[in-house]
């Protein structure tokens, strides 16, 4: 229990909490002493691993929700809540392991030793069978944006990696050092803190001095609040169409683009949207442009869409949804679970259908690089087609997660991303948040989950090209490189 406990304990430094003083004061810390104290390498696995069940149990509480909406879910919630951190438990048991193999002994090499392994199975983790890069250690730091502006220099996964070792490095205090030592790591420490700092601060500072551009048109980010009951529920999609209208506001004199968010009109396909063609062409002008997120029937296939349309419903550009939600959007091993009854959580018994192309949409002069939902969380895979863009353009529905904290951890994500590609991030959310975030992290305006509205945006500012956008996360491998050499040089001069 007390493992669980600081596991548990330790997720209280991610959002919506940022208590990053949690685990510098020091949780990891304890960990890696248990893990010095440990008789053997089955006890440390499980430590790791009860470590990791502690910090994902109460951290993706909120997956279960998704089970609510249909009888046929709700006796998988107890097996959702308990298997989902026990198996992703298992990167941190398996960290603690490869750590134990390497008999560190009570020095600062061990301290390399677990951040290292620890850096690695966090980077697997977010690959590993599509992937799931949510909650990683370095998110505590989402809310000081002076601290995480190296993430245009280093990426998610090596700004982790550094995470890591600073929340590990207290343990120096219980080894057998020499007290001059001690306080000369600590000193160098909180130099590096502060550099770091100083260096973000600075780089706020420079961008303030940005002079703001006009577009030359107007963009206006939808964020209604529709129930999401709405998926099984055969309404009249005019009902919702309508409210769309109302909070969208269009004036036909005005060239404005109007982002709505991801599958707002559900329980239609887009061929079926054409029958209320009045309804847009009534209220849009051919000023106008409309992006949505709808579902797209072709081939006998399903697609979850991004479309670009005018206002008489003609599609200008389209994006299919690459990186698709287990169970969610999709049924792992199809045949088989199809047979024994069960479906994807979504509206529907087929699958969508994914796509491998994301192609910038050019609109009105400028680049929006597209990514519906959880694509947005994938650090160093957001611009495929390596062509240059200015805007990150992310529709989202977080309906899905319910009153809990999984609408604030999927924000987050567009923090690190801003950052790391040097772009702004333009967001639109059903239920969720709704944002527009400039290209270092700063939120311009945003709409919260429980109100309704749009932002509207006349004016941006370009950043320079960062270092991460150029060279992805080929960093973190540099990084690695660098750790593991220093593990070998230490181990040579132990031995």
């Amino acid at each position: 229990m007390f493992v669980v406990s600081l596991g548990f304990i330790s997720s209280f430094s991610l959002p919506p909490y940022n208590l990053f003083y949690i685990n510098f004061f020091s949780y990891p810390a304890l960990l890696l002493i248990l893990l010095l104290y440990s008789k053997d390498k089955i006890t440390s696995f499980n430590v790791g691993w009860i470590f990791g069940f502690g910090y994902f149990i109460s951290n993706l509480y909120w997956i279960t929700h998704s089970l609510t909406f249909e009888d046929i879910f709700k006796p998988l919630i107890p097996f959702a809540l308990i298997l989902i951190p026990l198996f992703l438990g298992l990167f941190y048991g398996i960290s603690t392991l490869v750590f134990s193999l390497l008999n560190p002994k009570k020095n600062i090499l061990s301290i390399l030793i677990l951040a290292t392994s620890l850096s690695i199975l966090e980077y697997i983790r977010s690959f590993l069978f599509g992937g799931f890069p949510w909650n990683l250690i370095s998110f505590s730091f989402t809310n000081n944006l002076e601290f995480i502006q190296i993430l245009s220099l280093t990426g998610t996964y090596a700004f982790n990696s550094i995470i890591i070792l600073l929340f590990l490095l207290p343990t120096i205090l219980f080894f057998n050092y020499k007290k001059n030592l001690k306080i000369n790591i600590f000193f160098f420490s909180i130099i590096v803190i502060f550099v770091n700092y100083f260096w973000g601060k600075s780089n706020l500072r420079q961008f303030e001095l940005t002079e703001k551009r006009d577009l030359g048109f107007t963009i206006k980010i939808i964020s209604p609040k529709i129930n999401i009951n709405r998926y099984f529920q055969n309404e009249n999609p005019s009902k919702f169409i309508s409210e769309l209208i109302d909070i969208s506001e269009p004036n036909p004199l005005i060239k404005t683009i109007f982002i709505l968010p991801e599958g707002i009109l559900s329980s239609i396909y887009f061929e079926d949207l054409k029958n209320f063609k009045n309804i847009f062409s009534n209220n849009f002008s051919k000023k106008h442009k409309i992006i949505l997120g709808m579902n797209i029937y072709e081939n006998e296939k399903i697609y979850n869409s991004l479309l670009v349309l005018n206002n008489e419903l003609k599609i200008l550009d389209k994006y299919y949804k690459n990186q698709l939600v287990p169970f969610g959007e999709f049924l792992p091993f199809e045949k088989i679970l199809l047979n024994l009854g069960f479906k994807k959580i979504t509206q529907g018994y087929q699958s969508f259908s994914s796509d491998n192309h994301r192609d910038p949409i050019k609109l009105n002069k400028f680049n929006f690089v597209p990514l519906i939902c959880y694509e947005v969380i994938y650090s160093g895979k957001i611009n495929k087609s390596k062509t240059d863009y200015d805007f990150i353009l992310n529709i989202s529905e977080d309906g899905w997660f319910g009153n809990s904290i999984g609408p604030q951890q999927h924000y987050s994500h567009l923090i690190f991303r801003s950052i790391e590609e040097g772009k702004a991030v333009i967001r639109s959310s059903n239920n969720g948040i709704s944002a527009y975030i400039s290209p270092k992290g700063q939120v311009i305006d945003k709409i919260s989950t429980s109100e309704k509205g749009f932002i509207e945006l006349t004016t941006y500012k370009k950043s320079n090209k960062t270092i991460f956008s150029s060279q992805g996360n080929k960093i973190f491998f540099y990084f690695v490189f660098i750790y593991i050499s220093l593990i070998f040089l230490l181990k040579k001069r132990e031995n």
